[in-house]
């Protein structure tokens, strides 16, 4: 660099890493590579599972949790943890996104999922070596270690699948919804096949463990392939501004500091000794760049404007040699940075919206209230059901969601507010305890099935659509933005499933004498209800006489 400064120039817009594309010409002459047996596609879906994958292990052990902590609000505790914690992640993410690499973000969130699972399945459900208040916060905690991680990890995955074509954003979200519904199926087959509760929970959190471990290493391999590394060199390229028409055009080199025949060309970089930055004027050489405009002669290329692009420096001793100071200030790469995300946030406000709605109307019943409709069942099997109904509606939903429809943005704001009337439909079904309004079996999976297939709709088609209505370079940027509505909604559902739980009355440990009880009570107090009956027979009959 030092050596080029010398010189008088700098090559700029060359790649810089080895899988990088060459792009000198533009974009539009170079077709995209192919997904083979849509194996990138597979993989998206995979990894959508694997950043819920644990959020899910953790909810839909509702059985186990609510066994293990009678009489208390695990489920609506973990949900508003993993909630509130992945707001913040989100926030610190939308710094992050420009100071990590993406592959390390997403490296983190899989490292800290495995980790924080291995340590549940062995300290705390094999070894139980914590007492029970202790234990229950440290579950707490694993979930809110879970929290950041994954959600670091997921908005991270909507910012690079939103620099892909629209149908890989859908994938992920197919993803998350496969992972609730597979952890579902996970946690029926665990709890049919053993008995021991505290062994088939061992497996099932074994079993996901080892589901992200697998994510994990298929992301590694796949995102090194040539699909996707021409994506990411697009949206990266689309960021570059490019001063010279050809590689090395517009290049010069300026041996002597005052040179007269310097010539201002396209790419040219000029060494003056005095330049106004900010309206201060610095004494000292410069290298500048003063105002071109590049307009290359085919009418469909890219066509770029640059400002005043100045690079500062000190000769250092006689040798010539330059030593490079950063001139821009903190504060103003800070300002810059929001007011791309407000022009940003203009052109997608009605996708924030929409799906800001669509996951407060979700997240104020799901987990929490629907882990609360329970049935004669002691061994809390209805709630684990009702969960993988809802996620497998969800896929559904997330499928739908992939069908070549515009949906106007009209329409997604009204069909998420449509969805709030599921709201009371559901508390129906829990409320009151003792006997809810809507009893029976059949009404709570009809609703949830509703809730579940509404939601993989809504909540996937502002998230495919929002990218789109910006530029390439901001389309990672605009996911990121959109994971942020998406976790507002979460957090404000999370904080209203408490106040629903309030109407629903006191837990109940057993929503209703199952028969057996009532057998062993009628075998117990026979000879006393006998009597009784016989002392009613006897006064009758005196009474008669």
């Amino acid at each position: 660099m030092e050596e080029r400064l010398n010189h008088g120039y700098i090559q700029l817009g060359k790649s810089k890493t080895a899988h990088d594309f060459q792009f000198t010409k533009g974009f539009n002459h170079i077709s995209p590579p192919i997904d083979k047996y849509n194996g990138i596609y597979l993989s998206l879906v995979l990894a959508g599972i694997g950043f819920l994958l644990p959020y899910n292990s953790f909810i839909i052990a509702v059985d186990y949790f609510q066994s293990k902590y009678p009489e208390s609000t695990i489920i609506f505790d973990m949900s508003l943890v993993y909630i509130v914690v992945s707001f913040f992640a989100v926030l610190a993410n939308n710094i992050l996104v420009e100071a990590l690499p993406l592959n390390t973000r997403i490296t983190f969130g899989y490292l800290i999922s495995f980790v924080t699972l291995v340590f549940v399945a062995t300290c705390e459900v094999w070894w139980d070596v914590f007492g029970k208040t202790t234990s229950y916060f440290i579950n707490l905690i694993a979930v809110a270690t879970v929290a950041l991680g994954c959600t670091i990890q997921q908005s991270s995955f909507y910012g690079y699948t939103s620099m892909l074509p629209s149908r890989y954003t859908q994938a992920v979200m197919a993803g998350e919804s496969a992972a609730g519904f597979l952890v579902s199926v996970n946690r029926i087959l665990t709890k049919f096949l053993l008995s021991n509760q505290q062994f088939n929970t061992l497996l099932f959190f074994g079993i996901s463990s080892i589901g992200v471990a697998v994510c994990f290493i298929l992301h590694q391999i796949v995102q090194r392939s040539d699909f996707i590394q021409f994506y990411l060199t697009i949206c990266r390229e689309s960021k570059k501004i490019v001063l010279e028409p050809a590689e090395d055009a517009g290049l010069i080199e300026a041996l002597e500091q005052n040179d007269p025949t310097i010539q201002t060309q396209y790419g040219v970089l000029k060494l003056h000794n005095q330049i106004s930055f900010d309206g201060n004027v610095s004494v000292g050489n410069s290298l500048s760049f003063a105002n071109p405009v590049y307009e290359p002669n085919d009418s469909t290329g890219p066509s770029y404007k640059v400002e005043d692009v100045v690079v500062q420096f000190q000769r250092s001793g006689s040798t010539g040699t330059f030593k490079v100071t950063n001139t821009p200030r903190a504060w103003n790469a800070i300002k810059r940075g929001m007011a791309v995300r407000w022009i940003v946030s203009k052109s997608i406000w009605q996708y924030m919206v929409s799906i800001c709605v669509a996951y407060f109307v979700t997240l104020s019943l799901y987990p929490g209230i629907i882990s609360e409709i329970k049935r004669c069942d002691e061994d809390h099997w209805f709630p684990v059901l009702l969960m993988t109904l809802f996620n497998g509606a969800d896929l559904i939903g997330k499928m739908l969601a992939s069908i070549q429809y515009e949906w106007l943005r009209s329409q997604l704001f009204i069909f998420a507010c449509w969805r709030i009337m599921l709201v009371l439909f559901v508390i129906f079904c829990a409320a009151p305890r003792d006997e809810p309004l809507m009893s029976g079996e059949g009404y709570p999976m009809i609703f949830v099935s509703l809730l579940g297939i509404t939601n993989g709709v809504v909540g996937s088609v502002p998230m495919i659509q929002a990218p789109r209505r910006v530029s390439e370079e901001h389309r990672e940027l605009a996911g990121n933005i959109m994971t942020l509505s998406y976790n507002i909604g979460l957090t404000g559902g999370a904080l209203a499933a408490y106040m629903l739980e309030k109407f629903l009355g006191p837990t109940k440990i057993k929503p209703c004498i199952p028969v057996d009880d009532v057998v062993i009570f009628a075998k117990e107090n026979h000879s006393k209800i006998q009597l009784q009956w016989e002392e009613t027979k006897c006064t009758k009959i005196g009474s008669a006489l």
